[in-house]
């Protein structure tokens, strides 16, 4: 008898991380869609509060695995408070920016955030943006100016809190890039305690009790968001980043469809457009930075020149 040869259909590691990848951003869009459907009966705070203690239920473990010690010795204390209060502004102007304004519309908004990251660095990272980047992120700005454009439908206090939790989330983004020594479920850790803590302080003003259906939905809206964030962890574990980081763009024509599937929303055109010209230009932020790191690293190896 001979002996069974190995399958050569079994999927590469990079090409697992892919799909792992996709997979996190329709769980991402899953919970935006999960949470722009309980905003509308219940308030943002109240979302938070069960949202984050789910999610503490879970991650526990984890922090047990890291070492609860990590929470008491970690790198620049003042800087994780700051990204603390970015995450949980950011989080709360999501829900209450999708209680208001088509998932889409949102979700183009939020898109934007790495042309405002790239435009923080040289003064907050002190990292150097060449002209293609400069143009890039000018090129982005157009994009969002685009997706602004209001109409006689769109609510413009929704669109200013969409801007400043977009902002808010470049600089959570901006201030852990600096906290590159605190493990990544410390990280998430203190983002979810500090929307409990926001939930606990909001979530009397207006409180709701939920259905048992409702209080399940909440609980699942905690569990699909740390899947999601698992999903991404692993992604970038089994494939190289720059694999899979352009996949987040995959929002968009998820949060389209279950925009129209669960809300009967349709994008503006203009946000369309401008959601092109905002993908356009990340992308092309997106490949300078690899490209810059490429160089660096081999630089450092000495096994090649800057271009």
């Amino acid at each position: 008898m001979t002996a069974a040869k190995p399958s050569t259909a079994a999927m590469s590691p990079a090409r697992m991380g892919v799909l792992v990848m996709l997979l996190a951003m329709f769980l991402f869009s899953l919970n935006d869609a999960m949470g722009k459907w309980l905003v509308a009966t219940y308030s943002v705070g109240q979302v938070l509060l069960l949202r984050s203690v789910v999610a503490l239920v879970i991650l526990l473990p984890f922090m047990w695995k890291t070492g609860l010690s990590a929470l008491r010795n970690v790198e620049r204390p003042g800087l994780q408070l700051a990204r603390v209060v970015f995450s949980t502004a950011e989080v709360f102007c999501f829900y209450w920016a999708v209680y208001f304004l088509p998932l889409a519309d949102v979700m183009t908004y939020w898109l934007a955030a790495p042309i405002y990251v790239a435009a923080m660095s040289p003064f907050l990272l002190k990292e150097k943006v060449g002209p293609i980047r400069w143009a890039a992120i000018g090129l982005g700005f157009v994009g969002v100016l685009v997706a602004l454009t209001p109409s006689g439908e769109v609510n413009p206090l929704a669109i200013l809190v969409s801007i400043i939790g977009t902002l808010a989330f470049a600089l959570m983004v901006v201030t852990g890039r600096t906290l590159r020594g605190t493990p990544d479920t410390v990280l998430v850790f203190f983002q979810i305690a500090g929307a409990l803590v926001a939930g606990i302080v909001l979530a009397p003003l207006s409180w709701v009790t939920p259905t048992v259906p409702d209080f399940l939905l909440l609980g699942t809206l905690g569990v699909v968001a740390m899947l999601a964030h698992i999903c991404v962890n692993r992604a970038v574990k089994l494939a190289d980043a720059a694999a899979v980081a352009p996949l987040q763009y995959t929002l968009l024509p998820w949060a389209i469809i279950l925009g129209y599937l669960f809300f009967g929303d349709l994008p503006r055109p203009l946000t369309l457009i401008g959601a092109a010209i905002i993908i356009t230009s990340s992308f092309i932020i997106y490949l300078r930075e690899t490209r810059a790191r490429r160089a660096a690293a081999l630089s450092t190896s000495g096994s090649g020149e800057i271009s």
